[in-house]
């Protein structure tokens, strides 16, 4: 008896635990009894978007053959004039009205080469539109519609409160089946997924499939936090991975394209890397945070204002710079002519340069300047899987390096050697070790033979590819011992 009463007891002991913890289970667990007043709300200022592009292209089978083909000439004497045909190609998408006189908001690539684009209300009235502007760097369009009447519109929201486990709806135009509503959460935050050096997306599990590119991503208060942009799938359709622009990137973006149709970003100058542990330790950073200058283009904002290749960009106008992305949104968000003040390392000291800024345009490319450098000895064969060259013109004339290039040119590339896990392949020029620049592959061997004897694991090369340098840690292959 005493035994039953005392596992009575536990088990009311445990009762008990469960019911005073089930409210904030509960409340974790919480769900919408229905998200029907906020869809009806926001559906009608969702869009969908048509677009027309006429193009000149091969039909019949003589589209289908690749040039050279030895078939191409037999149907080219048959068809003639016939294979080519004007034909029109279309594509949907979908969008949202953000001002009641019209204006549109969707992707750059939902529009992209269009000739004509017509957007579909809600109540299936057809508006053509105009391409106001667009933003290829963060996918972003703007189009203007014109009407007698106010159209229904909605708000921006406030994408840095939206946190992981929110809901969210995704309105759009899945598949050209028209307004479509579906319901997640948001999963991940701040995510990268090589969009672009501006944007790091909302990633939510709410169903997006091809269609819903463009549309808006809302919270549960009906404000715009994101603009769908793309998803992760391996058959086409929404696996549940789908991502979305902040309204923190897009909104400024969409304002700028109102006004004036095009966006004006600064510009630095630079190409930079992250610093991870290894480049950190090598390059006796107090920490892996900032952005690592790979290159200063000649004549830029940076390279005037003294940066050099390896300095360690940690802030920008008071602003910490966490990591390469950051920096590059950091300048975007300042207009050509600025002067802002930059926080660096060098050579293990804290710095500060002032930089007036650029204009950022596509023509305007990072240059690394070469560096300077006859044969590299054993040792960097064995610590490093490579085979170096001088930088002399049979050399760089092997490996279709410009005239005038200085450096130790890697000859050859051990399979499965350090150098070779890190990416390194032949063709590439090095230019510097850690700190310092190397005139000749003899200097490679000098330094790496140092960095061994003082028990280094590794080394960081900066290596010039083409007209870009990159800081690359390989680790020192350890003699055998017996």
């Amino acid at each position: 008896m005493r035994a039953k009463g005392l596992t009575n007891a536990i088990a009311g002991a445990a009762c008990a635990a469960a019911l005073a913890a089930a409210p904030l289970a509960a409340q974790a667990r919480q769900v919408p009894d229905s998200f029907a007043p906020v869809a009806k709300d926001l559906m009608p200022a969702v869009v969908n978007i048509s677009t027309t592009q006429t193009v000149e292209g091969e039909t019949g089978p003589l589209g289908q053959l690749p040039p050279g083909h030895p078939l191409r000439e037999f149907f080219e004497q048959f068809q003639g004039q016939q294979g080519q045909q004007k034909r029109e190609l279309h594509s949907l998408g979908s969008g949202f009205i953000v001002d009641e006189d019209g204006y549109v908001v969707t992707n750059h690539h939902v529009i992209r080469k269009a000739d004509k684009v017509t957007v579909v209300l809600d109540d299936d009235t057809k508006l053509d539109a105009e391409i106001v502007g667009t933003d290829p760097k963060t996918d972003l369009a703007v189009l203007k519609v014109k009407t007698d009447r106010e159209l229904p519109s909605v708000n921006w929201g406030n994408s840095r409160k939206a946190e992981i486990g929110d809901w969210v709806l995704a309105i759009g135009n899945p598949f050209g089946l028209g307004g479509s509503v579906t319901a997640g959460i948001v999963s991940a935050r701040g995510r990268d997924i090589n969009a672009g050096p501006y944007s790091r997306f909302i990633q939510t599990d709410t169903a997006i499939n091809r269609g819903n590119s463009g549309g808006p991503l809302f919270n549960l208060d009906g404000k715009v936090i994101g603009v769908n942009t793309a998803i992760l799938s391996p058959n086409g359709g929404s696996v549940g991975v789908g991502f979305a622009l902040p309204a923190r990137v897009a909104q400024p973006i969409v304002s700028e394209l109102r006004e004036d149709g095009e966006v004006t970003r600064g510009w630095l100058g630079v190409t930079v890397q992250p610093v991870t542990d290894d480049l950190a330790a090598g390059l006796d950073l107090p920490e892996d945070k900032g952005a690592l200058v790979g290159n200063a283009a000649k004549g830029g904002p940076a390279a005037e204002a003294g940066l050099k290749q390896g300095d360690v960009i940690v802030s920008l106008g008071g602003k910490p710079v966490e990591d390469a992305g950051q920096l590059a949104w950091l300048v975007s968000q300042r207009d050509p002519g600025d002067e802002v003040e930059l926080k660096l390392w060098r050579d293990g000291k804290k710095m500060a340069k002032t930089v007036k800024l650029g204009e950022l345009s596509d023509q305007k490319m990072a240059r690394a300047a070469p560096g300077q450098q006859d044969k590299a000895g054993n040792i960097v064969a064995k610590a490093l899987g490579l085979q170096l060259a001088p930088a002399k013109p049979q050399v760089l004339e092997q490996f279709d390096l410009p005239s005038g290039i200085e450096g130790a040119v890697v000859a050859r590339v051990a399979r499965g050697g350090p150098a070779a896990s890190r990416g390194i392949r032949p063709g590439d020029v090095i230019t510097q070790i850690g700190r310092r620049a190397v005139d000749s592959p003899k200097d490679v061997r000098q330094l790496i033979a140092k960095g061994a004897e003082e028990g280094a694991d590794g080394v960081v090369l900066l290596v010039q590819r083409g007209n870009k340098s990159q800081f690359v840690s390989v680790p020192l292959a350890k003699p055998e011992t017996g």
